[in-house]
């Protein structure tokens, strides 16, 4: 559009970003360059209480230059290489199916209007990952997420969401070489075109038959792609850009518990091997195939759980060769410790006290607190050992903190009985570039009995529940029995 507002443009862009990164919300994330803030990657983490749980679903976001007054272009990114469709709308080439995005016709008022942005696009896109995803598919809205089908659907989500948008993401941030003999069937990949998507197909398929289930599946219609040479160049460079790491490296941390006890459920439900069921709306490529292979998910995620503590001894280990360098985070970390170690140590905290210190005395990228419980609370005699391991590109990268003594806290994630660690606190800095906004989150976190409910923070499922209460009339009950085993880990939290 040749009389196009680009200036107004930008700065709208900008300031939607700006609301997104400094939301409450804590299932969005979003990242530009400063180069192109039209070039957005968004991040949604799965609703809870969903087959999509606390899986990291990304999408590529573009703003066109007559934005907002045309609506923005989004693909799903989280494909499993372009051969898994993980809703009836997130096709598995990419496609996101939302009037509001003109994929997909809608009613009158449903489609884009300039009052909409990228926090509304983001939220449809979320509301798409519901519990009963089956319904999203035109036809099936009258299917109860209790039948055969859609139950099926719902298991094999699950699996995936685990296997694909966990365990692959983790371990290929982490470099683990993962076995290769994955549980899915053979798709045969379609040939690419020069800009590296996949060509439609000359055809759509006009039904194929459900290999489980022997229904027929009608067909859906092909994208097409033009060539754009612009695109081809930013794809490129876009590949090798991966904003959300760390940010998933400490949720994956945050919700350790719940993913081994969906697994650990799953293990219960499905026999090794079991083929997923094709749904009536699928056909490959653009569906979900595969087998189920629980006990499989229950290693690599130990594993990947085991080299994130390997990533935080290692921080430990090279904070210690730059603090010898007297680099200047080093020499910045000692001075934060010896001030901040004073003002704790004066009692600058109203409630408790917590006490700093340097395993090390050479290394200031790994510290030791102890923090005493508050007298006349829950907390009232536990003394708990902390380990908050610094890494070299702070602030970039964010603290580890892990619990070195026991505690039964719903804002602390348990940990398998052979780790040394003993839980991952969920807890959140005003000033993520300052270590003093850690400590004093840390205490806010643990010491909170008024906590804001937010189903997106359990870490503990089981301290969750006591908490907040699970049922009618039982409320009462349980937080007290959530207070006796707080009580009962401050006391003996001494004894070790």
């Amino acid at each position: 559009m040749a009389n196009a507002n680009t200036s107004g443009a930008i700065a709208r862009i900008t300031r939607e970003i700006r609301q997104v990164q400094h939301g409450a919300d804590l299932s969005l994330a979003v990242a530009c360059r400063d180069s192109d803030v039209r070039h957005i990657r968004g991040l949604i983490i799965g609703p809870p209480e969903t087959p999509y749980e606390y899986g990291f679903f990304e999408f590529d976001i573009k703003m066109p230059k007559d934005y907002p007054i045309k609506s923005p272009v989004v693909r799903a990114l989280t494909t499993n290489g372009c051969r898994t469709r993980f809703n009836p709308n997130i096709y598995a080439e990419g496609k996101v199916c939302l009037s509001i995005l003109g994929t997909w016709r809608g009613e009158k008022g449903e489609e884009w209007s300039s009052a909409q942005g990228l926090e509304s696009i983001m939220l449809s896109i979320q509301s798409l990952m519901s519990s009963h995803p089956y319904e999203n598919e035109p036809g099936f809205e009258g299917h109860k997420k209790e039948d055969p089908n859609p139950k099926a659907y719902i298991e094999k989500i699950h699996h995936e969401t685990i296997r694909i948008s966990v365990c692959n993401r983790l371990e290929g941030h982490l470099n683990i070489d993962r076995d290769r003999t994955v549980s899915s069937f053979h798709v045969p990949k379609r040939p690419r075109t020069d800009n590296g998507s996949f060509s439609p197909a000359e055809k759509s398929p006009k039904a194929t038959t459900n290999a489980s289930s022997g229904l027929s599946t009608p067909a859906t219609e092909a994208s097409i792609y033009e060539y754009d040479a612009e695109a081809t160049y930013s794809a490129l460079d876009q590949s090798q850009w991966d904003p959300f790491a760390d940010l998933m490296k400490r949720r994956f941390l945050w919700y350790y518990d719940t993913y081994i006890a969906t697994v650990n459920a799953g293990i219960t439900q499905h026999s090794r091997h079991s083929p997923f069921t094709r749904m009536e709306f699928e056909y490959p490529p653009n569906s979900m195939e595969g087998k189920f292979d629980y006990p499989d998910l229950l290693k690599r995620l130990r594993r990947i759980k085991t080299a994130l503590d390997q990533e935080g001894e290692r921080w430990a280990r090279e904070g210690a060769k730059q603090a010898e360098k007297c680099t200047q985070l080093a020499v910045q970390l000692a001075f934060q410790f010896k001030q901040l170690q004073h003002k704790w140590k004066e009692g600058s905290y109203d409630t408790s006290r917590l006490e700093l210190n340097l395993p090390d005395p050479d290394n200031p990228f790994l510290w030791h607190l102890a923090l005493f419980g508050a007298p006349m609370t829950n907390l009232d005699g536990g003394i708990w050992h902390l380990r908050l391991t610094i890494p070299l590109d702070f602030p970039s990268t964010q603290p580890r903190l892990h619990f070195l003594t026991p505690i039964f806290h719903h804002r602390v994630s348990c940990a398998d009985e052979d780790s040394e660690t003993k839980g991952t606190l969920c807890y959140f800095p005003e000033k993520e570039d300052e270590i003093s906004s850690h400590l004093t989150a840390i205490m806010v976190a643990i010491e909170d009995e008024q906590p804001v409910f937010d189903p997106r923070a359990v870490v503990n499922p089981e301290a969750f529940k006591l908490f907040w209460g699970v049922g009618e009339g039982r409320k009462g009950e349980e937080r007290k029995e959530y207070n006796r085993r707080l009580r009962r880990s401050a006391q003996e939290s001494g004894e070790i």
